[in-house]
Parts: C-alpha cells; structure tokens; sequence
C-alpha cells in the first residue's frame, strides 16, 4: 500500500508540522507504565526535527467526557501532561504542554515558538468535537499547521477529526511508525509462508467475528484462547461452569467451528474468584464445575498450542489466553508467548495486551514485530485498509 512519504513533505525551517501520534499509552498513579506508544515515534519527531520544523503532536488519553464548549484544567487527571513529560525524557530534549487545544491563543504559541521546537496539544477527547469528527474542530486543528503527519497507526481505525480532518486541507504524510505498521501487517494478508498460525485470545468472539472470518479464509490454524474460548466449548457442547460466555454467539461459533480450522484448549485454570489468593484448578475445558469460572488455558493446552506454534513458518498472535495481570492465570499467557519468542518462522504481536504481555516478560526482542495498535491491527487486517490511511492516499499534494 503506497503512502504519501515523510521526506516528501515540504517542510523548511518555521514550518509547522501536526503530528497525531498515539499517545493512549497505560498509566497508574499519573505516569506512564509502558512507553511503546511513544519511544516508537522518536525517529518521526528528531527528523521534523532536524528540518527545523515546530512539531506540534497532538493525541489522545483516556476516554474524557468531551465537552463542546472545552475549557483547559491541568488538573484534570486525564491531561496530557504525564506523557508529554516521559515524551521529553525519551527525546532528552522539551516537550512544551499547550494550554488548550485550538484557537487563537494556542495558534500565537505555536507561532512565537522556535525552530525545532515540540509542543504538546493537550488531550484531544476533552474537546467533543474530536470524537464526532466535527468539522468546526477539524478545522481548528488544520489551523494550527502548515502540513500533517499521521503517526497513530493505533487510533487510524477510527473517524475522528484528529484522524480524517487535517488530510483533507493540509499535505499529509505518513510517519515512519505508521508507514512500518501498513508494511509489516500487509505480508501479513498478502503471501505469508505457510503454515500460518493465527493465536487469537481476549474476552468476546463478538469483538473478533469480522477477523476470525478473514483470518479463517487467509490461515491453517486459529488457536483460540482467553475468555472467548469458553462460547466455542459451548458450542462443542461443554460445560464451562460460571466462565464468561456470549449466549447469542454459540451458534455462530459452531459456525466457525465447522471450518476445522479453529483449535481451542483442552483444559483450562479455574477458581471460584478471579482473585490473587482464589484456591485453583485444572479442569478439562468442557467440564469445569458449576461454581468455577476459567481464567486461563492449562498446561496441556500450552503444550499443544506451543507444538502448533513452533511447527509455524508465520505466527500472528493478538489477545492473551487469560488474566495474565494476575500471577496465578499468567501461565497461559506466558506459555504461549515463549513458544513464539521461540519460534524459527515470521513472527507478529498485534498490540494491545499481548505486546504489553511480551514486552513485561521481557521476551519482546525475540518477537520480529510488535505492533503498537490493538484494534487498529485487527481492523487492518480484516479490511486491508483503515480510515486513516484512506484519508492520507487522499490528501493534497501540493498547498
């Protein structure tokens, strides 16, 4: 997929470049505890950089109530300001909080700012506008630059202003991050070499229908694991206790099945309360009592899912197989995830919780990608294309 390249963007000294960058990194107690979001668009910022350039990096945090009349609060435990200050440590240079959004009073900052200069927009969802791709907000935002960069591969599923809006008046480029992201998902739906093995974990099959069905027309194997494998075993007929299931999926499970191409757990990790101190059990996946939930594959699963991995010559793997934040269901999880650090084939983490797993694990470096974007990636993958990058293939050449 061809997009309109970084080098390829007039910018000189003074231009002002708005740069969306995916700043919904995890945070606990007001600071960033997983930085992948942001070490990954440094390359981007230190060449605008290097022209001279004021970058102006916009993003969002959170899910704020946007307001349609917004109003700047620093205080707002929401705000910007956290990672804009892990952004500085990792340019070792400033990064500047605006006080606001759009508008005159932030336009005069940016104008007053010198050269190579990055600034901050503070967070876009406190604006409504953001989120209902208003036209007026889009605007704002086109206001503030003479050319845009789309550096958020993982919000470019979306329509929102930040996203589509500034395309659509500005020259627009996509940054190195999001042009990596296109390429490397893209082998991933052109001619992957064969076997390909699809690991597919989270909560609900309901989220995942649209890629099981692409990925079941591009893979040999989808290994399913986390709380969605629980509806496919009742599909098969099992009973799974009190584990999560979507009721109104069994039969289009049972659908899916039917491809023989779907492979779920055999046994599962259980316990009355997904707790720290719950007394656990391994239980075959189909008769779990009445009184367990399953939180997690069991070791017999892991040992079969590991074989299927290591026999791949491509892995994708998206969503882990349990609640791996807590130690005692976090076998699964990491299972799964050293039979891919292990495996000799093309190997990909789409985002989200298995590239925070791989990374807290420490096994990240043995991956060949990870991806920034969770649903970004999947969406991507079923559709072959995103909004976001839609709107850059139509941007305007030229001012």
């Amino acid at each position: 997929m061809l997009l309109p390249q970084l080098e390829n963007l007039p910018v000189t000294t003074k231009t002002r470049v708005l740069v969306r960058v995916d700043s919904n990194v995890p945070m606990h107690n007001n600071e960033v505890t997983d930085d992948l979001r942001l070490s990954t668009v440094l390359p981007t910022i230190r060449w605008l950089q290097d022209q001279g350039a004021v970058v102006i990096l916009a993003g969002h945090l959170g899910r704020p109530k946007g307001q349609v009349d917004y109003h700047y609060d620093p205080s707002d435990p929401l705000s910007i300001n956290p990672v804009a200050q892990r952004l500085a440590t990792l340019l070792e240079s400033p990064v500047t909080v605006l006080p606001g959004i759009t508008g005159e009073a932030i336009q005069k900052k940016i104008t007053q700012s010198d050269l190579g200069s990055v600034l901050m927009l503070e967070n876009l969802r406190f604006d409504a506008g953001e989120t209902a791709n208003s036209p007026a907000f889009s605007a704002g935002l086109s206001a503030l630059a003479d050319v845009y960069v789309n550096e958020a591969f993982g919000a470019s599923h979306r329509t929102h202003a930040s996203i589509v809006g500034p395309p659509r008046e500005l020259v627009s480029a996509a940054g190195y991050l999001l042009e990596q992201e296109v390429a490397q998902l893209s082998e991933m739906i052109g001619k992957p070499k064969r076997p390909f093995v699809a690991i597919l974990g989270g909560s609900k099959v309901s989220d995942k229908l649209g890629v099981i069905k692409a990925l079941l027309e591009r893979c040999d194997l989808i290994l399913v694991g986390g709380a969605m494998a629980f509806t496919f075993a009742v599909a098969n007929g099992g009973q799974v206790g009190g584990s999560l299931v979507e009721s109104d999926m069994v039969d289009k499970c049972r659908e899916l099945l039917l491809s023989g191409k779907i492979e779920i757990p055999t046994d599962v990790v259980a316990a009355q309360t997904m707790s720290e101190d719950a007394e656990v059990g391994i239980f075959p996946v189909d008769s779990i009592p009445d009184e367990m939930s399953g939180f997690d594959i069991g070791p017999d699963t892991v040992q079969s899912f590991s074989d299927r991995i290591a026999q791949a010559q491509t892995v994708l793997w998206n969503g882990p197989m349990g609640v791996f934040e807590i130690p005692l269901f976090a076998s699964g999880t990491r299972g799964v995830a050293e039979a891919v650090a292990s495996c000799a084939g093309r190997t990909v983490v789409g985002g989200g919780d298995s590239a925070a797993a791989v990374r807290q694990m420490g096994l990240a470096e043995r991956i060949d990608y990870v991806s920034t974007g969770g649903g970004a990636s999947l969406e991507f993958l079923e559709k072959g294309d995103l909004p976001g990058l839609v709107a850059l293939r139509n941007a305007p050449t030229s001012t």
